[in-house]
């Protein structure tokens, strides 16, 4: 059972690029920021990743096992169990999100 996360919640690819998140839901909440879901827009700035000195920054996140049983607005919502993906625009995956901070009051399965 991990901890929900919302739009207060700091995370970034393993490269240091930032993730920035729009979030359809505008009712749940937990601490103060809405609850994050499974179909919301993650997207990556300031990915400095280069692969054979080309760039090839983390562009978006995929979210992978997202709460089986917590809906927020119809949609899973995300904890600090779920994996987020970080893809490159050619949709290769180059690591696992990295949550930084998150609040702790509220928590699902």
């Amino acid at each position: 059972m991990g901890t929900l996360l919302t739009t207060n919640t700091v995370m970034q690819c393993p490269h240091g690029g930032m993730v920035n998140i729009v979030c359809a839901n505008q009712m749940a909440k937990a601490d103060g920021g809405q609850i994050l879901r499974a179909g919301d827009v993650y997207t990556i700035a300031g990915c400095p990743l280069t692969i054979s000195g080309a760039p090839h920054p983390c562009v978006t996140v995929e979210w992978t096992l997202p709460s089986l049983r917590s809906k927020a607005i119809g949609d899973s919502a995300l904890t600090t169990d779920s994996i987020g993906l970080c893809k490159a625009a050619d949709q290769a995956v180059q690591g696992v999100v990295i949550i930084q901070q998150t609040q702790m009051k509220a928590s699902a399965i």
